[in-house]
């Protein structure tokens, strides 16, 4: 595994804690309510989004429980039609998606790396 790969996997963990963070104890019209809550988890999302798009395929191969289409996907769809972006999606990436990506993560990276906690 090549050092850049753990980097961007890193990257994209601190990213889905931070993710998590922000949400905790808050309900989807909480969300709706927060300008600032929706621009930033929509950034954050796109920020997971492309740092998989840096992992190689030959990682990502190596690695099929995590779903790195999806999250490029996800990307692509903000980036792109930022226009017209589905806060709704955002709202289930934020609380669903990215709390069972973190496990996954986790598994990834060796224990002796120090990560971010939620923030």
């Amino acid at each position: 595994m090549q050092k850049d790969e753990l980097v961007y996997v890193g990257h994209m963990l601190d990213t889905a804690r931070l993710i998590v963070g922000k949400v905790k104890g808050l309900s989807r019209s909480d969300f709706d309510a927060d300008d600032n809550l929706c621009l930033a988890l929509t950034h954050l999302v796109q920020t997971i989004g492309e740092a998989a798009r840096r992992v190689s395929s030959t990682f990502q191969s190596q690695h099929p429980d995590i779903p790195w289409k999806k999250i490029v996907g996800m990307r692509r769809r903000v980036v792109h039609d930022y226009l017209h972006v589905d806060y709704q999606a955002v709202w289930e990436v934020a609380t669903m998606s990215i709390p069972q990506l973190i496990i996954k993560l986790e598994k990834l990276l060796p224990e002796d790396i120090p990560r971010k906690e939620n923030q």
